[in-house]
């Protein structure tokens, strides 16, 4: 199965060059030329990209607030391919989340390479353990000290967005960018799959010992 690339690209023949490129190494390429409908796209078809490749320099929005905008909205290896190749940008972009930093002219078998280096950790680091959890992404299987936890779905989305943003608060409305829910969820929603997932971890809201309750924010994983 190919994987899937959204490239966001404004010079429309280096984003010509890429997209074919990339096509006959058996990749398929979504481009964008404005970062805002890349970033709309990524909202409602998150789970459908494997990588994104994107420049800095676009119409509208700078492409480190698309890269960042990005990382709020789901956990996907992003490539910044870019002009601006001075190292103060470069150590910028990966303080940001970048995944890799290419920096133009470049020949397109590079890129190439570049993304197979990336997709290859992104798959190694699928198996995630923090404390006593264990989870693996690409089964959606999720380990208690080697006991299977059973969740749904969006309960597994939740939980595993909490395990990366361990000891930081997270909000309800990044809880609810970072899974497949609506947009207009309403708060409570997401209380009651947090509700649901202690229950299933045998967590106590009380005297939490995996997800604690920040008043009036969202919630913290603190295991």
């Amino acid at each position: 199965m190919s994987k899937k690339i959204l490239l966001i690209e404004d010079e429309t023949q280096m984003q010509e060059l890429i997209v074919n490129y990339l096509v006959n190494y058996g990749y398929e390429v979504t481009p964008y030329i404005n970062p805002k409908d890349a970033i709309e796209d990524f909202k409602k078809n998150k789970e459908r990209y494997d990588i994104v490749i994107l420049d800095l320099m676009l119409p509208e929005m700078d492409g480190f607030d698309v890269c960042k905008t990005l990382k709020q909205y789901g956990d996907i290896p992003i490539i910044i391919s870019s002009a601006r190749g001075d190292i103060g940008n470069k150590i910028h972009g990966f303080e940001i989340g970048a995944d890799d930093y290419l920096a133009k002219p470049y020949e397109p078998r590079e890129l190439v390479l570049r993304i197979e280096a990336v997709l290859k950790r992104a798959q190694k680091s699928d198996r995630l353990k923090i404390s006593d959890f264990t989870v693996d992404e690409s089964s959606h299987e999720v380990l208690l000290q080697e006991y299977p936890i059973e969740l749904t779905k969006v309960e597994f989305e939740i939980f595993v967005h909490l395990l990366k943003n361990h000891n930081k608060v997270v909000s309800r409305e990044q809880l609810v960018n970072a899974t497949s829910l609506h947009e207009d969820t309403k708060n409570r929603t997401i209380d009651m799959h947090i509700s649901n997932i202690r229950q299933k971890i045998g967590d106590d809201s009380k005297e939490a010992k995996y997800i604690k309750s920040v008043w009036g924010i969202g919630y913290k994983f603190i295991g």
